[in-house]
Protein backbone atom coordinates (compact mmCIF):
# COMPACT_ATOMS: atom_id res chain seq x y z
CA UNK A 1 0.00 0.00 0.00
CA UNK A 2 1.56 3.28 -1.16
CA UNK A 3 0.34 6.60 0.20
CA UNK A 4 1.44 10.21 0.08
CA UNK A 5 1.61 10.86 3.83
CA UNK A 6 2.72 14.47 3.46
CA UNK A 7 -0.26 15.37 1.26
CA UNK A 8 -2.67 13.57 3.58
CA UNK A 9 -1.37 15.46 6.60
CA UNK A 10 -1.38 18.76 4.71
CA UNK A 11 -5.05 18.18 3.88
CA UNK A 12 -5.80 17.99 7.61
CA UNK A 13 -6.54 14.28 7.65
CA UNK A 14 -6.13 12.30 10.87
CA UNK A 15 -3.06 10.12 11.14
CA UNK A 16 -4.81 6.77 11.00
CA UNK A 17 -3.48 3.35 10.07
CA UNK A 18 -5.89 2.12 7.42
CA UNK A 19 -4.00 -1.12 6.91
CA UNK A 20 -6.41 -3.21 9.01
CA UNK A 21 -9.39 -1.67 7.18
CA UNK A 22 -7.94 -2.45 3.76
CA UNK A 23 -6.96 -5.96 4.88
CA UNK A 24 -10.50 -6.53 6.12
CA UNK A 25 -12.05 -6.01 2.69
CA UNK A 26 -13.58 -9.19 1.30
CA UNK A 27 -12.33 -8.54 -2.23
CA UNK A 28 -9.16 -6.86 -3.52
CA UNK A 29 -9.14 -3.07 -3.60
CA UNK A 30 -7.77 -1.51 -6.73
CA UNK A 31 -7.48 1.87 -5.02
CA UNK A 32 -8.87 4.04 -2.24
CA UNK A 33 -8.58 7.82 -2.13
CA UNK A 34 -9.95 10.73 -0.11
CA UNK A 35 -12.85 12.70 -1.57
CA UNK A 36 -15.23 15.31 -0.13
CA UNK A 37 -14.25 18.46 1.72
CA UNK A 38 -10.66 17.34 2.33
CA UNK A 39 -10.13 16.91 -1.41
CA UNK A 40 -11.94 20.17 -2.15
CA UNK A 41 -9.71 22.10 0.22
CA UNK A 42 -12.21 23.31 2.81
CA UNK A 43 -12.56 20.71 5.58
CA UNK A 44 -13.88 21.73 8.97
CA UNK A 45 -12.50 20.66 12.31
CA UNK A 46 -15.45 18.26 12.60
CA UNK A 47 -15.52 17.04 8.97
CA UNK A 48 -15.77 13.31 8.46
CA UNK A 49 -13.37 11.58 6.08
CA UNK A 50 -14.85 10.36 2.78
CA UNK A 51 -12.87 7.47 1.31
CA UNK A 52 -13.80 6.30 -2.17
CA UNK A 53 -12.43 3.53 -4.34
CA UNK A 54 -12.82 0.39 -6.41
CA UNK A 55 -12.99 -3.28 -5.49
CA UNK A 56 -12.73 -6.21 -7.89
CA UNK A 57 -15.32 -8.95 -7.63
CA UNK A 58 -14.42 -12.50 -8.71
CA UNK A 59 -15.87 -13.59 -12.04
CA UNK A 60 -18.24 -16.11 -10.39
CA UNK A 61 -20.02 -13.28 -8.57
CA UNK A 62 -21.04 -11.81 -11.92
CA UNK A 63 -22.14 -14.99 -13.72
CA UNK A 64 -24.03 -16.79 -10.95
CA UNK A 65 -27.59 -16.36 -9.69
CA UNK A 66 -26.85 -14.06 -6.76
CA UNK A 67 -26.90 -10.30 -7.23
CA UNK A 68 -23.32 -9.00 -7.22
CA UNK A 69 -22.29 -6.56 -4.51
CA UNK A 70 -21.31 -3.83 -6.92
CA UNK A 71 -21.28 -1.08 -4.29
CA UNK A 72 -20.15 -1.46 -0.69
CA UNK A 73 -20.13 1.02 2.18
CA UNK A 74 -18.46 0.91 5.60
CA UNK A 75 -18.45 3.47 8.39
CA UNK A 76 -16.37 3.56 11.58
CA UNK A 77 -14.67 5.99 13.96
CA UNK A 78 -10.92 6.41 13.84
CA UNK A 79 -8.74 6.29 16.94
CA UNK A 80 -8.96 10.09 16.98
CA UNK A 81 -12.77 9.95 17.04
CA UNK A 82 -13.17 11.04 13.42
CA UNK A 83 -15.98 9.43 11.42
CA UNK A 84 -14.61 7.49 8.44
CA UNK A 85 -16.68 6.41 5.46
CA UNK A 86 -15.43 3.99 2.79
CA UNK A 87 -17.55 3.50 -0.35
CA UNK A 88 -16.28 1.34 -3.20
CA UNK A 89 -17.70 0.22 -6.55
CA UNK A 90 -16.83 -2.92 -8.43
CA UNK A 91 -14.42 -2.10 -11.24
CA UNK A 92 -16.95 -2.73 -14.02
CA UNK A 93 -19.51 -0.37 -12.46
CA UNK A 94 -16.86 2.27 -11.83
CA UNK A 95 -15.59 2.13 -15.41
CA UNK A 96 -19.13 2.38 -16.77
CA UNK A 97 -19.53 5.55 -14.68
CA UNK A 98 -16.23 6.83 -16.07
CA UNK A 99 -17.55 6.42 -19.60
CA UNK A 100 -20.45 8.70 -18.75
CA UNK A 101 -19.84 12.43 -18.27
CA UNK A 102 -19.42 11.83 -14.53
CA UNK A 103 -16.87 14.16 -12.97
CA UNK A 104 -17.43 12.77 -9.49
CA UNK A 105 -15.83 9.37 -10.18
CA UNK A 106 -12.96 11.01 -12.06
CA UNK A 107 -12.24 13.20 -9.04
CA UNK A 108 -12.07 10.08 -6.91
CA UNK A 109 -9.79 8.30 -9.38
CA UNK A 110 -7.46 11.29 -9.78
CA UNK A 111 -7.46 12.44 -6.16
CA UNK A 112 -3.89 13.14 -4.99
CA UNK A 113 -4.94 12.01 -1.48
CA UNK A 114 -4.18 8.31 -1.97
CA UNK A 115 -4.54 5.88 0.92
CA UNK A 116 -4.26 2.66 -1.12
CA UNK A 117 -3.07 2.03 -4.66
CA UNK A 118 -2.07 -0.74 -7.07
CA UNK A 119 -0.50 -1.00 -10.50
CA UNK A 120 -4.01 -1.26 -12.00
CA UNK A 121 -4.90 2.04 -10.31
CA UNK A 122 -2.04 3.66 -12.21
CA UNK A 123 -3.31 2.13 -15.45
CA UNK A 124 -6.79 3.45 -14.81
CA UNK A 125 -5.41 6.93 -14.10
CA UNK A 126 -3.48 6.82 -17.38
CA UNK A 127 -6.71 6.05 -19.26
CA UNK A 128 -8.71 8.86 -17.63
CA UNK A 129 -7.89 11.49 -20.32
CA UNK A 130 -9.56 9.25 -22.92
CA UNK A 131 -12.96 9.65 -21.24
CA UNK A 132 -12.91 13.44 -20.80
CA UNK A 133 -15.43 15.27 -22.98
CA UNK A 134 -17.02 18.70 -23.21
CA UNK A 135 -20.20 17.04 -21.90
CA UNK A 136 -18.63 16.89 -18.44
CA UNK A 137 -19.73 20.51 -18.17
CA UNK A 138 -23.28 19.19 -17.73
CA UNK A 139 -22.18 17.25 -14.64
CA UNK A 140 -20.67 20.29 -12.97
CA UNK A 141 -23.54 22.55 -13.99
CA UNK A 142 -26.06 20.11 -12.53
CA UNK A 143 -24.09 19.57 -9.33
CA UNK A 144 -23.75 23.33 -8.84
CA UNK A 145 -27.51 23.80 -9.29
CA UNK A 146 -28.27 21.09 -6.73
CA UNK A 147 -25.92 22.61 -4.16
CA UNK A 148 -27.22 26.13 -4.81
CA UNK A 149 -30.77 25.01 -4.10
CA UNK A 150 -29.51 23.39 -0.89
CA UNK A 151 -27.82 26.65 0.10
CA UNK A 152 -31.02 28.57 -0.54
CA UNK A 153 -32.92 26.10 1.64
CA UNK A 154 -30.48 25.81 4.55
CA UNK A 155 -28.38 28.97 4.46
CA UNK A 156 -25.31 26.86 5.30
CA UNK A 157 -21.86 27.77 4.06
CA UNK A 158 -20.96 24.22 2.97
CA UNK A 159 -23.33 23.94 -0.03
CA UNK A 160 -22.38 27.47 -1.10
CA UNK A 161 -18.72 26.48 -1.28
CA UNK A 162 -19.69 23.26 -3.07
CA UNK A 163 -21.53 25.39 -5.65
CA UNK A 164 -18.51 27.58 -6.35
CA UNK A 165 -16.18 24.58 -6.36
CA UNK A 166 -18.26 22.70 -8.94
CA UNK A 167 -18.47 25.67 -11.31
CA UNK A 168 -14.77 26.47 -11.08
CA UNK A 169 -13.81 22.81 -11.56
CA UNK A 170 -16.04 22.64 -14.65
CA UNK A 171 -14.63 25.85 -16.13
CA UNK A 172 -11.05 24.74 -15.54
CA UNK A 173 -11.73 21.31 -17.04
CA UNK A 174 -13.29 22.79 -20.18
CA UNK A 175 -10.33 25.12 -20.66
CA UNK A 176 -7.42 22.89 -19.71
CA UNK A 177 -8.57 19.26 -19.87
CA UNK A 178 -7.49 18.84 -16.22
CA UNK A 179 -9.77 17.56 -13.45
CA UNK A 180 -8.92 19.80 -10.49
CA UNK A 181 -11.20 19.66 -7.44
CA UNK A 182 -9.16 21.68 -4.90
CA UNK A 183 -10.89 25.04 -4.48
CA UNK A 184 -7.93 27.04 -3.08
CA UNK A 185 -5.83 25.96 -6.08
CA UNK A 186 -8.66 26.73 -8.49
CA UNK A 187 -8.76 30.31 -7.19
CA UNK A 188 -5.31 30.77 -8.74
CA UNK A 189 -6.40 29.28 -12.08
CA UNK A 190 -9.90 30.71 -12.71
CA UNK A 191 -11.06 34.28 -11.99
CA UNK A 192 -13.43 34.09 -9.01
CA UNK A 193 -14.96 36.40 -6.38
CA UNK A 194 -12.40 37.84 -3.98
CA UNK A 195 -14.43 36.86 -0.90
CA UNK A 196 -14.04 33.10 -1.45
CA UNK A 197 -10.83 32.72 0.64
CA UNK A 198 -12.71 34.27 3.56
CA UNK A 199 -15.56 31.78 3.13
CA UNK A 200 -13.09 28.90 3.05
CA UNK A 201 -11.56 30.14 6.29
CA UNK A 202 -15.00 30.49 7.90
CA UNK A 203 -15.94 26.94 6.85
CA UNK A 204 -13.02 25.59 8.91
CA UNK A 205 -14.85 26.48 12.12
CA UNK A 206 -17.88 24.22 11.67
CA UNK A 207 -19.05 21.64 9.14
CA UNK A 208 -22.64 22.93 9.12
CA UNK A 209 -22.12 26.56 10.01
CA UNK A 210 -24.28 29.30 8.54
CA UNK A 211 -23.15 31.68 5.80
CA UNK A 212 -23.24 34.63 8.17
CA UNK A 213 -22.58 38.02 6.62
CA UNK A 214 -22.86 36.76 3.05
CA UNK A 215 -24.51 39.19 0.66
CA UNK A 216 -27.08 36.87 -0.90
CA UNK A 217 -27.80 39.19 -3.83
CA UNK A 218 -24.12 39.60 -4.73
CA UNK A 219 -23.48 35.86 -4.36
CA UNK A 220 -26.43 34.98 -6.61
CA UNK A 221 -25.11 37.40 -9.21
CA UNK A 222 -21.63 35.86 -9.03
CA UNK A 223 -22.99 32.33 -9.33
CA UNK A 224 -25.00 33.29 -12.41
CA UNK A 225 -21.90 34.91 -13.91
CA UNK A 226 -19.86 31.73 -13.38
CA UNK A 227 -22.61 29.69 -15.04
CA UNK A 228 -22.23 31.92 -18.08
CA UNK A 229 -18.47 31.48 -18.01
CA UNK A 230 -18.94 27.70 -17.87
CA UNK A 231 -21.31 27.84 -20.83
CA UNK A 232 -18.74 29.78 -22.83
CA UNK A 233 -15.89 27.50 -21.79
CA UNK A 234 -17.90 24.47 -22.88
CA UNK A 235 -18.68 26.02 -26.26
CA UNK A 236 -15.00 26.88 -26.82
CA UNK A 237 -13.52 23.71 -25.31
CA UNK A 238 -11.06 21.60 -27.23
CA UNK A 239 -12.34 18.47 -25.50
CA UNK A 240 -14.11 15.92 -27.74
CA UNK A 241 -17.85 15.30 -27.81
CA UNK A 242 -17.51 11.60 -26.91
CA UNK A 243 -15.18 9.38 -24.91
CA UNK A 244 -12.63 7.32 -26.82
CA UNK A 245 -11.36 4.94 -24.16
CA UNK A 246 -13.97 2.17 -24.30
CA UNK A 247 -11.81 -0.61 -25.80
CA UNK A 248 -8.82 0.01 -23.54
CA UNK A 249 -11.01 0.16 -20.44
CA UNK A 250 -12.84 -3.01 -21.48
CA UNK A 251 -9.51 -4.82 -21.77
CA UNK A 252 -8.44 -3.58 -18.34
CA UNK A 253 -11.67 -4.77 -16.70
CA UNK A 254 -11.40 -8.24 -18.26
CA UNK A 255 -7.74 -8.58 -17.29
CA UNK A 256 -8.38 -7.44 -13.72
CA UNK A 257 -11.24 -9.93 -13.37
CA UNK A 258 -9.25 -12.92 -14.59
CA UNK A 259 -5.92 -12.27 -12.87
CA UNK A 260 -5.07 -11.34 -9.27
CA UNK A 261 -4.83 -7.61 -8.57
CA UNK A 262 -1.10 -6.92 -8.12
CA UNK A 263 0.03 -5.04 -5.06
CA UNK A 264 0.95 -1.39 -5.48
Amino acid sequence: MLTNTALLQQAGLPVTDLGPVIAGERHPLLFATVSGAHLYGFPSRDSDVDLRGVHVLPAEDLVGLREPEETRSRMWDSDEGVEMDLVTHDLRKFVRLMLKPNGYVLEQLLSPLVVHTTALHAELVALAPAVLTRNHAHHYRGFANTQWRLFEKTGELKPLLYTFRALLTGIHLMRSGEVLAHLPTLLGRVPAPSYLPGLIEAKAAAEHGGADGVDAVAVARDIESLHQVLDGAQADSGLPDAASGFDALHELVVRARLTPVPAG
